[in-house]
């Protein structure tokens, strides 16, 4: 079955020998000219038309009333914790299967992670395992909500929606606003992903994006915060552009800000590819029913979009039988010159987070992080 998976990846991106990556970017539409522009127009900094232009095209495509965009997919969760509300030695619910950005901006902030497990279906924070936790190991004192056992205030909670999955993002933000707690949507994946007909990102009371080279679409780095909330939206603006109060020459700052600000070069790559976007989503749609339909009626699992859901499938997902087999697939694959790669290393596992609190049990997120593998996912362009 390994053989048969390889020669499908190579037959599929027409690549009979050389390496195959698990996801590249598409430069295909306007990127040169954009980007050539910016450096004719001298503005290749973080002020210049293609940053609010590409504000704009994410506040339309999202529905998102604000939008700003930033340095990287971090940057944006660093931001987004501070205007939340969420201070120091302050917990902040997430998951431990994530990206490590998911927690280094928790601990940029002086918070700290506590890990609640996944659902099965979308691999992302289970709703059903949060309302467990918060049941049985909070306590609500002076309209906030406490951890019982260490006595901390829980700020936030910040799910993920892995790989472009949804979470089940309703059932928790009824769980926050029960609870008290600011819900962070980290969407660095899942642009384009749909929740009951609405975007991913666009639930919490901030969302983030990231366009790392390796994602749906790309500005090479870059992030993106949205927002419904006036008072936030400004203010992230604000403190993004290092709290500058707006003169034609003076120098005054009101708060400690932050040089968060997307520089236009950026945004001029990431203009050109947002055009794209649709077509790209379809494309990849169009490889995860490819990888279902060859791994139908085999021993290996291909993670689907789950109910309700509409995906951007950014990384196609497969999982093996056990650790073994993951690890035979892994050394099979990449020995063969074509890309695979197992799941994040759990954040619980790490010495940096060790010692962080869980909930009664992580044992979704061990099994996957034990079975899963990505498999490539970079989009085709010349099959339409």
């Amino acid at each position: 079955m390994f053989e048969k998976v390889i020669s499908f990846v190579r037959e599929y991106y027409e690549e009979p020998n050389n390496f195959i990556p698990l996801h590249e970017p598409r430069f295909v539409g306007n990127e040169r000219a954009y980007v050539l522009d910016t450096i004719e127009s001298t503005f290749v900094s973080s002020v210049g038309k293609y940053v609010d232009r590409f504000e704009e095209m994410i506040k339309e495509y999202t529905g998102a009333k604000y939008a700003i965009a930033t340095t990287n997919g971090t940057t944006a969760l660093h931001m987004s914790l501070l205007v939340a509300g969420v201070k120091r030695d302050d917990l902040v619910i997430t998951q431990s299967l994530t990206f490590i950005a998911t927690c280094n901006a928790i601990s940029y902030v002086g918070a700290n992670p506590i890990f609640v497990d996944v659902d099965l279906d979308s691999l992302g924070l289970s709703s059903f395992h949060l309302q467990e936790f918060l049941k049985t190991k909070t306590i609500m004192r002076n309209g906030e909500c406490f951890h019982k056992e260490s006595g901390k205030r829980i700020s936030a909670c910040v799910p993920m929606h892995t790989f472009g999955h949804p979470v089940k993002i309703d059932e928790i933000v009824k769980l926050c606003e029960q609870y008290k707690i600011a819900l962070i949507e980290d969407a660095a994946e899942s642009l384009g992903s749909k929740y009951k007909g609405k975007e991913c990102g666009t639930f919490g009371l901030l969302g983030t994006y990231s366009f790392n080279g390796n994602k749906t679409i790309t500005s090479g780095g870059g992030g993106m915060i949205v927002t419904n909330d006036e008072k936030i939206g400004k203010l992230v603006k604000h403190l993004t552009t290092q709290a500058k109060v707006p003169h034609p020459w003076h120098f005054v700052h009101d708060h400690i800000g932050y040089n968060y600000r997307l520089p236009n070069i950026n945004a001029a790559l990431a203009c050109a590819q947002m055009e794209q976007l649709d077509r790209f989503i379809l494309e990849k749609r169009k490889l995860a029913a490819a990888y279902r339909g060859l791994l139908q009626d085999t021993s290996i699992r291909f993670v689907e979009e789950p109910e309700a859901s509409q995906s951007n499938y950014w990384l196609n997902a497969i999982l093996l039988q056990n650790l073994p087999e993951r690890d035979a697939f892994l050394e099979f694959s990449n020995a063969r010159n074509v890309m695979s790669r197992p799941a994040w290393t759990l954040m619980h596992k790490l010495s940096m987070f060790a010692d962080c609190h869980k909930g009664s049990d992580l044992v979704n997120s061990e099994f996957i992080a034990d079975r899963l593998v990505n498999l490539p996912s970079s989009v085709k362009i010349n099959n339409n």
